[in-house]
């Protein structure tokens, strides 16, 4: 029996433990930096396999080293554990116990299928050249994120290359996608104060009026992508926050505008500020009003690296067959995966996990999402096959 089918046997073997740890972990979801229960789950349950070296690099990751027989490459293989501030409506019986608190981004599935790939793994020790390190991250969805504090913990020392998996809902089950170049875009953000004169909506031309100047400054932020840049560049500007005023009489002192920038070109994207702050300041002091910017620059771009991509692909239709591969577009959301591929090439794959026919069909971070659990059993090969294929 040849290795790769001895592994798919096992895999099939995990499936229900797999499947049974996601809904698990569904049912009991913790917020960014509160993973404490899952950590400690993941933890116990990573202590049943035997031959792995443990340890706890943040108060809520884990991290577990497989060191084979045999010097080799050290190969990282990440998962993140933890839920979105959302009230939960789906309705089957492993729905979440913590009011206001859902795993809507399959987090969940992603954890499980990273405790069955080490289960799977550690069996294989004796004839393994080169280790294999199951990163389990906390705090993804909120910035600045756990990856960047596991990274500062040491735990991407002696790592050659690295490889993360996102269940993907708008990615049919039974298809693999990969990005070449950028996976995920730079996710920024900005705060924009305009300061102004306030009075009585009776006499408004004694006033510097702060809601109308905010209105003609969102109107040409729109130019930045529209008339300042190069239209095949990828660049998405948002004003997602108008916060002003108290009264129906009053026209208030102050506006403040917030928002997000996406942006996959890192040149591009150091140049974002200066843009918003000169059409900021051409506007506010053409209506004789102040302002501040403050300009945050958040997860930078996930770049695939080209040689593991390669290796990845390979492993795919090697397994799988070159119909289920899909070449992706560059997602203009934000990851912070990056922290990662930016120390150590990397690649970061999405497994489908969409199906209209079972009606999974919502968005990530929809309060009804979910995924067709078939594609943890995808999700455990590909991180196995991988890993091997990584190794050499």
């Amino acid at each position: 029996m040849s290795q790769m089918t001895m592994m798919h046997d096992l895999i099939e073997d995990v499936k229900d433990e797999v499947i049974g740890w996601r809904r698990y972990l569904h049912k009991y979801p913790e917020l960014s930096f509160q993973e404490e229960k899952t950590a400690q789950f993941v933890y116990e349950t990573l202590q049943t396999f035997g031959d792995l070296e443990i340890s706890r690099p943040t108060k809520t990751s884990v991290m577990a080293r497989l060191i084979g027989q045999q010097p080799g490459k050290v190969i990282a293989l990440r998962a993140d554990m933890d839920a979105l501030p959302i009230e939960e409506e789906n309705d089957f019986d492993f729905v979440s116990q913590n009011p206001g608190v859902m795993h809507a981004c399959g987090h969940d599935g992603h954890t499980a299928m990273l405790l069955g790939s080490a289960k799977i793994l550690t069996q294989f020790k004796d004839q393994m050249k080169g280790e294999v390190r199951f990163l389990f991250q906390h705090a993804e969805e909120l910035f600045p994120g756990g990856a960047q504090e596991m990274v500062k913990a040491g735990v991407l020392e002696g790592v050659d290359q690295v490889m993360g998996i996102h269940l993907a809902a708008t990615v049919e089950v039974g298809k693999i996608g990969l990005c070449h170049g950028p996976a995920t875009s730079g996710s920024d953000t900005f705060d924009i104060k305009i300061q102004g004169k306030g009075g009585h909506s009776s006499e408004p031309h004694l006033t510097i009026d702060p809601i109308a100047i905010g209105s003609q400054v969102i109107n040409n932020l729109q130019h930045i992508v529209s008339r300042n840049r190069d239209p095949l560049e990828k660049l998405v500007v948002s004003v997602t926050k108008f916060q002003s005023g108290t009264a129906y009489n009053i026209i208030p002192d102050t506006a403040i505008l917030s928002g997000s920038v996406r942006s996959l070109d890192p040149e591009l994207r150091q140049q974002v500020p200066s843009l918003i702050k000169r059409i900021v300041k051409g506007v506010t002091e053409a209506h004789h009003a102040s302002f501040e910017v403050d300009y945050h620059f958040g997860y930078s771009s996930v770049v695939n690296d080209d040689r593991v991509r390669e290796a990845i692909e390979e492993t795919i239709m090697d397994v799988w067959g070159e119909d289920t591969l899909l070449r992706l577009p560059a997602l203009m959301s934000g990851e912070d995966f990056s922290a990662f591929s930016n120390e150590v090439p990397g690649c970061f794959i999405f497994v489908g996990a969409g199906n209209q026919n079972k009606g999974i069909i919502y968005p990530h971070h929809h309060p009804r999402f979910t995924i067709d659990e078939d594609a943890l059993e995808i999700g455990v090969e590909l991180f196995v096959q991988s890993a091997f294929k990584l190794l050499g």
